[in-house]
């Protein structure tokens, strides 16, 4: 039997190699550094952003002054024009009032614009130092691209993120700056309950320009330079007769500070070692409207210094600003006092090193009361320049001056673009801003005690140096002016000790303590007469009209051409003694004598 036949079979295609598995897709653990930047280049950028906007509206403010709005000038400058338009006072009222919420507006939104800069720069510096302390690279095993030798990827969405977050930051601040509405209150009223002062009397607006000359709010009339227009005032009277003495009152206070006038308001201070107070007459007819002690003040010093009769407790004229009466007494006790008498605010300003008391009288000027607090030795810093605000009594701001104890009493000027505070004190006269109290100039120019006080005439601030000279320097400098600024010295032997000069914008007179008046021209300070009037004045001299009114001591009261020559016009004759400045108001002349207030003008006896 035959084997069968096995054919043979061809071979086929090789078969395929098999393929590999895909590798698994390495994961990126999370880097923090990353995440760290991101957020700290976040907060930075916000808050640049905050910054800027800050700065925006910062200067916007700035440019668009609205006390300053063609709108209010155009109003003061009727006002001045027509000084008893009661429709215009108001419609500058309502304008102080909305400039004034528009202030508060945006000291919010400035307090709100500096939390959000705080807190996103704290952030920004916080995060910043967690990326810096974390700076350990961790090992990575490395991606598909990396291990084929192919480019990074770039962070490109990390960059978009911190853009589109930073965008949006930018939006919500701007949005918030445009949109923003203060909490806080949008009255006065409103203010004084924040404050906790639900039942305090409202506040009223500040008198115009206009109205503070008509009345005669601190020491030597509104500006303290002693003068005051108009040719009604009666200068002579007939104390037998009693023709020209519209009244007299008695005091029941101590003190030698000078008449205020307000309205029908009328204020001085009084003071003893048992009590500090204040009162309050009427300017019609010389009641006495209230009187109110001055006690129980927060800081006062429980031991009160020793003050000389000569001094007194009140020898510092009160100031008013038309909606409180301020006083400052030798203890250091500085109150305000509404109208009806009520206490708005006290505080203590400290006890003065002053071994002949404190003398310096208030300055007010749009709301703010200025307090020269001269004591101790020259080089020290015990002495300060003070601002409050009226309302409250909340500190403005404080100067320190290292100048020794002086009397002088300080003015506030508006000269060279800039509302100065005019300051004396041995050696200098200095000047400084009213708004934050920054030195201006000085110039060295007095010598011996200083207590009569600078004044502002003919656009030249005069000083005295006591038994020495009067100097005159012009106040557009900066920094120390002695050997820059002097206008012109007048030698005078005969320059006063205590009471002040006045000036007309032609003339400066000064009197002596022993009578002698003596003339200058404003322009040169050439002295054009002297004159002895024998008598003894410790009050400073006062310019009512073309007139100059000159107190003697003893009472007797002389008036005299204020021109280029010596001219006797009369004299009259109180009994009482005089060491007060007069003040005049409303055609009316007003003197503090030792025991009597009086009031000079027409009577029925005259009319």
């Amino acid at each position: 039997m035959s084997e069968p036949t096995v054919q043979p079979v061809a071979p086929g295609p090789p078969a395929p190699p098999a393929t590999p598995p895909t590798p698994p897709t390495p994961v990126r653990p999370p880097d923090p550094q990353r995440a760290l930047r991101a957020i700290a280049w976040i907060a930075g950028t916000f808050s640049a952003i905050v910054v800027v906007t800050m700065l925006y509206f910062h200067f916007t403010a700035a440019a668009n002054d609205p006390w300053k709005s063609p709108q209010l000038l155009a109003l003061r400058a009727r006002l001045a024009v027509e000084p008893k338009n009661e429709a215009v006072k108001e419609q500058i009222r309502q304008l102080d009032f909305q400039f004034r919420h528009q202030f508060r507006q945006r000291l919010a939104r400035d307090r709100f614009g500096a939390w959000l800069l705080a807190g996103g720069a704290a952030l920004a510096a916080l995060v910043a130092r967690k990326a810096a302390e974390s700076t350990r690279t961790v090992p990575l095993p490395q991606s598909e691209r990396e291990r084929l030798g192919l480019p990074k990827e770039r962070p490109t969405r990390a960059r978009w993120t911190v853009a589109a977050v930073g965008g949006v930051a930018a939006l919500v601040l701007v949005a918030t700056a445009l949109l923003l509405r203060t909490s806080l209150p949008a009255d006065a009223a409103g203010w004084r309950r924040l404050a906790g002062q639900v039942d305090a009397a409202p506040v009223a607006a500040l008198p115009g320009l206009a109205e503070v000359q008509a009345n005669s709010p601190r020491f030597r009339g509104w500006d303290g330079g002693g003068w005051t227009t108009g040719t009604n005032y009666a200068l002579v009277w007939d104390r037998k007769s009693g023709q020209g003495i519209a009244w007299q009152s008695a005091i029941p206070a101590p003190g030698h500070n000078s008449p205020v006038i307000w309205g029908d308001h009328l204020f001085i201070s009084g003071g003893t070692t048992a009590q500090r107070e204040v009162l309050c007459y009427s300017v019609k007819d010389g009641r006495l409207l209230w009187r109110r002690t001055v006690e129980k003040v927060a800081g006062s010093a429980a031991k009160l210094p020793e003050v000389p009769e000569g001094t007194g407790f009140a020898a510092c004229t009160t100031a008013t600003d038309g909606r409180h009466v301020y006083a400052i007494f030798a203890n250091g006790d500085l109150a305000a006092l509404n109208f009806d008498g009520t206490v708005a605010w006290a505080k203590s300003v400290g006890v003065m090193k002053n071994s002949f008391g404190h003398a310096s009288s208030l300055a007010i000027w749009q709301g703010t009361v200025i307090v020269q607090l001269d004591q101790g030795e020259s080089g020290s810093s015990d002495s300060k320049l003070l601002a409050f605000d009226g309302a409250n009594g909340r500190p403005v701001w404080q100067q320190t001056r290292t100048v020794p104890v002086s009397w002088a009493t300080p003015i506030v000027v508006e000269a060279a673009g800039k509302t100065q505070i005019i300051t004396l004190s041995q050696p200098w006269i200095i000047a400084y801003a009213f708004n934050d109290g920054h030195e201006l100039w000085r110039a060295e120019a007095l010598e011996s005690e200083i207590v009569p006080s600078p004044i502002f005439a003919g656009g030249l601030v005069l000083a005295i140096s006591p038994t020495s000279k009067l100097v005159a320097w012009r106040p557009d400098g900066a920094g120390d002016v002695t050997k820059s600024h002097l206008a012109w010295t007048a030698e005078d032997s005969n320059a006063p000790d205590v009471s002040s000069p006045v000036g007309n914008g032609e003339f400066a007179f000064t009197v002596s303590s022993g009578g002698m008046v003596s003339c200058v021209e404003l322009k040169s300070g050439t002295r054009l007469w002297q004159h002895d009037l024998e008598l003894s004045v410790q009050a400073s001299p006062a310019i009512v009209g073309d007139r100059l009114f000159v107190l003697g001591e003893a009472g007797a009261a002389v008036v005299l051409s204020a021109g280029r020559e010596f001219r006797e016009l009369a004299r009259s004759q109180l009994a009482d003694k005089f060491l007060a400045s007069p003040a005049f108001a409303q055609g009316r002349v007003f003197l503090r004598g030792e025991t009597n207030l009086y009031c000079l003008g027409p009577t029925g006896k005259d009319q």
